[in-house]
């Protein structure tokens, strides 16, 4: 469960960085068009995914009692190992954290530059391959976040898949613990169960393996396949040094260390077996391959005899076939000749029969070119005299239409002076009565202005009517007092003049 949880971890800072990632990202996404529905679904799975993966990360911490068991049963080494190993861990997420915030920092600047950059500038060759270095060191470094968070992904799936072998492994064991098999603890015995007796053609090296084999308990030395497996993966792990003991430990808690050395004992002298039988078995099939060779030379020199009668045979059979082949050529040559003397009579015979033909196509084809012809000259003539008649009954239209023009415009003409001359006769008519009545006028006022008038010299200096009045009331020496005087308004032209 430990290691489930510290596997798991991992997983959780990376969804949390791949979070952060994902909400910056957007100002520097790829060109590449995604539909956003799709996007959608696929950010919600991966945000209900972290939610539980958060979950589990919860219940782990709450499960990590287990040091303090441990403790209790005094397996004090273990929860020790635990401890450490947690803390390696989270340096580990710690420094990949602040790893994934210093790209993402980066990215955030290249895109505050890119966005700088295209503030009040005027588009020039200089500016766009600025802009365009900055383009692509932004994607660059989008493309290596995204390919660095994949492969974080693929260990961490790999790590979870073998976390979980391993915990089904030992929760099979746990179940199994009451039906475990009673062993010798210095020396595993083979399990119980019919085995195979030697047999004596194999090599000595090879019997003395399997005897080995089957007094230590098979393959395994009498293990279980899981405690063997895990004891596999931390020995290869450590090369075989001894501080691989502490770790096997840890992934074998009901194994002791003097069971692990005894097993480890048996594991070497199970590698040195089988150096020795895999040295027997190619010296085996070293010996083989020589009798095989043996065998195949006397195989080979039958067989080349007997190839050899075999090819003359054939060599005689293949004279008889040429001879046989050489007549039915020549057979087929003569018929092939007789076919090709055939084929040019009948083609000549079509020749002349398709010259006749041609000759006579060009007969017939000549006949209707020439019937042809000689109705488009009875047609051509007959529209010249149709055209000639309409010439002649459009010039005839043409004429009595002038002449019908002609009469018009006569009458016209004496119809304008007649209504010109009853125009001047009303014009003189009107004159002549205007000239009465101003004659008749004249007669009535020289009627009415005809009497004597005499002249009054005296009418000139005597004073009118309006000054009388005035005199009235100043008196006749006119001395009284002047309160004001009217002047005209001189133009300011004019003034100083």
């Amino acid at each position: 469960m430990a290691t489930l949880a510290t596997t798991l971890c991992p997983a959780k800072r990376c969804s949390q960085g791949e979070e952060d990632s994902g909400v910056q990202q957007p100002s520097t996404s790829s060109p590449d068009s995604v539909d956003p529905r799709l996007a959608r679904q696929k950010a919600a799975q991966f945000l209900k995914k972290a939610e539980t993966n958060r979950r589990q990360i919860e219940m782990l911490d709450k499960e990590r009692t287990l040091g303090i068991q441990c403790r209790r049963n005094g397996w004090t080494d273990v929860s020790g190992y635990l401890e450490e190993f947690e803390k390696v861990l989270e340096e580990e997420r710690n420094a990949e954290r602040m790893n994934l915030q210093k790209q993402l920092v980066k990215i955030h600047n290249g895109v505050r530059k890119f966005q700088r950059q295209l503030i009040d500038v005027k588009p020039t060759a200089e500016l766009i391959e600025r802009l365009k270095e900055i383009m692509s060191e932004v994607e660059i470094s989008i493309n290596t976040l995204k390919e660095e968070q994949r492969s974080c992904f693929e260990e961490l799936l790999k790590e979870e898949r073998t976390c979980r072998q391993e915990i089904t492994a030992y929760e099979k064991k746990i179940e199994n613990w009451s039906l475990a098999v009673k062993s010798d603890p210095k020396l595993p015995t083979a399990p119980a169960g019919k085995t195979k007796p030697p047999d004596r053609d194999l090599p000595a090296e090879v019997r003395a393996m399997e005897a080995f084999l089957q007094k230590t308990g098979g393959l395994c030395g009498g293990w279980d396949q899981y405690d063997h497996q895990a004891f596999l993966k931390v020995w290869t792990k450590h090369s075989g040094q001894p501080a691989y003991r502490k770790e096997a430990k840890l992934y074998l808690p009901t194994k002791t260390l003097e069971e692990i050395e005894q097993h480890e004992d048996w594991h070497r002298e199970l590698m040195y077996l089988q150096d020795r039988k895999r040295e027997a078995i190619q010296r085996w099939k070293a010996n083989k391959q020589r009798e095989r060779q043996t065998r195949i030379q006397s195989q080979e020199e039958a067989e080349r005899r007997e190839k050899e009668a075999k090819s003359q045979a054939r060599q005689h059979r293949n004279e008889e076939e040429k001879r046989e082949a050489a007549r039915r050529l020549e057979e087929w040559r003569e018929e092939k000749r007789r076919n090709k003397e055939q084929e040019e009579e009948q083609r000549m015979a079509e020749e002349k029969q398709m010259r006749r033909q041609a000759k006579e196509e060009r007969r017939r084809q000549l006949e209707v070119k020439l019937t042809i012809e000689e109705q488009l000259r009875l047609r051509r003539e007959e529209e010249e005299e149709q055209e000639r008649k309409r010439r002649e009954e459009e010039q005839r239209e043409m004429e009595r239409r002038r002449k019908e023009a002609a009469k018009g415009i006569k009458r016209f003409n004496e119809r304008d002076l007649h209504k010109l001359e009853a125009k001047l006769q009303e014009k003189q008519l009107r004159e002549k009565e205007e000239e009465d009545r101003q004659r008749r006028i004249a007669a009535k006022l020289k009627e009415k202005v005809d009497s004597h008038v005499s002249r009054d010299s005296s009418r000139l200096s005597r004073p009118t009517k309006g000054w009388e009045e005035r005199m009235k009331h100043i008196g006749p020496s006119g001395a009284g007092p002047v309160t004001q005087m009217f002047h005209r308004a001189v133009p300011t032209w004019r003034q100083g003049l």
